[in-house]
C-alpha cells in the first residue's frame, strides 16, 4: 500500500533546542535548531511553514524538514505567525520575525551562525509569505527557496485553492479588495531583489505547478533571478518530506542559495 504523502505533517520530530519571542503573542515565536557537526558557520535557515494561512496548520508539521535540516549542519528557526485573524497580522508577523531571529539567536547559536541575513525557505502558503518579504524587505533576506508556492494569489481565489484559502486570508476576492490583492500578492510586487528558486512537483494537487511556472515567467521578464526547478512524479507534501524522493533536490536547491 502506498504511503500517505500527508503523513508527514503528523510525524513526530525531535524537540527544538530553544523558542524564542519576537512579539508578544503566543504565534509570535520560532523554534531554533542548532546545526549538527562542526563545520563552518552557515546562514540562519527560517523556515515559514503552510497550511493556507489557516490557524489548524502550524509550524509543528515542519518539525522532520527542520530536524533534518539542522543535522546536514544548517541552523534552524521554524517561524510560527499569527493565523485566522486577518491577513495584514500574518503579513506584519513575518516581515516582523524575519527581521528579528538573527539577533534572536545569534546567543544561542554562537559561531555556528554566520552573519548577515537568513535564506528564507517557505512551502505553499508560506512560499507566499516568503516572497512577501523579499518583496517588501530585501535587506532582511538573503535568498528565498519557495517550495510549491502560492505564487498568484488572484488566481489561488478564482481557482478556489483549498475551499476559499485566499478569501479567508483576505476577505474576498480582487475585486472586493484590490489593495489587500495588491499588498499580498507576489506577482503585484515584482521585480524581486533577492534571488529565489522555486521548486515544484508535477502532480501536485494542492497548488498546480502552471502557477509557478506563469509567475517565474513573469518575475523573468522583470529582471528578477528567479529559477523554477520542476520535480517529476513528485507532489505537493513531498518536498517537506526527509524520506522523500525529492528531498536531495530540495537540499540542493538549499546549498544553492549560500555564497560559500
Amino acid at each position: 500500500m502506498a504511503t500517505d504523502p500527508r503523513a508527514v505533517l503528523t510525524r513526530p520530530a525531535p524537540t527544538a533546542d530553544s523558542i524564542v519571542h519576537y512579539g508578544g503573542h503566543p504565534d509570535q515565536v520560532a523554534d531554533v535548531r542548532r546545526p549538527a557537526g562542526q563545520g563552518p558557520p552557515r546562514p540562519l535557515v527560517v523556515v515559514i511553514h503552510g497550511g493556507f494561512w489557516r490557524p489548524e496548520y502550524d509550524r509543528g508539521h515542519t518539525g522532520p524538514l527542520a530536524a533534518a535540516l539542522a543535522g546536514l549542519g544548517h541552523p534552524v528557526a521554524q517561524l510560527e505567525y499569527r493565523r485566522g485573524t486577518g491577513g495584514a497580522d500574518t503579513l506584519s508577523d513575518v516581515v516582523t520575525g524575519v527581521a528579528a531571529l538573527p539577533g534572536l539567536v545569534a546567543t544561542a547559536l554562537g559561531d555556528q551562525l554566520a552573519p548577515g541575513p537568513p535564506i528564507l525557505l517557505g512551502h505553499s502558503a508560506g512560499g507566499q509569505l516568503a516572497l512577501h518579504v523579499a518583496a517588501v524587505a530585501p535587506q532582511t533576506v538573503a535568498g528565498v527557496l519557495a517550495l510549491a508556492p502560492v505564487s498568484d494569489l488572484a488566481e489561488a481565489y478564482r481557482l478556489d485553492l483549498d475551499g476559499g484559502a485566499v478569501a479567508a486570508l483576505l476577505g474576498g476576492g480582487p475585486a472586493e479588495f484590490p489593495d489587500r490583492y495588491a499588498a499580498a500578492d507576489p506577482r503585484s510586487r515584482l521585480p524581486l531583489r533577492r534571488r529565489v528558486v522555486v521548486l515544484h512537483g508535477t502532480l501536485d494537487q494542492q497548488v498546480p505547478v502552471a502557477m509557478s511556472r506563469a509567475f517565474v515567467a513573469t518575475a523573468q521578464a522583470t529582471g528578477s533571478e528567479v529559477e523554477l526547478v520542476e520535480l517529476d512524479r513528485c507532489e505537493h507534501f513531498a518536498l517537506i518530506d526527509p524520506d522523500s524522493a525529492a528531498w536531495p533536490q530540495v537540499t540542493s536547491a538549499l546549498r544553492s542559495l549560500h555564497n560559500d
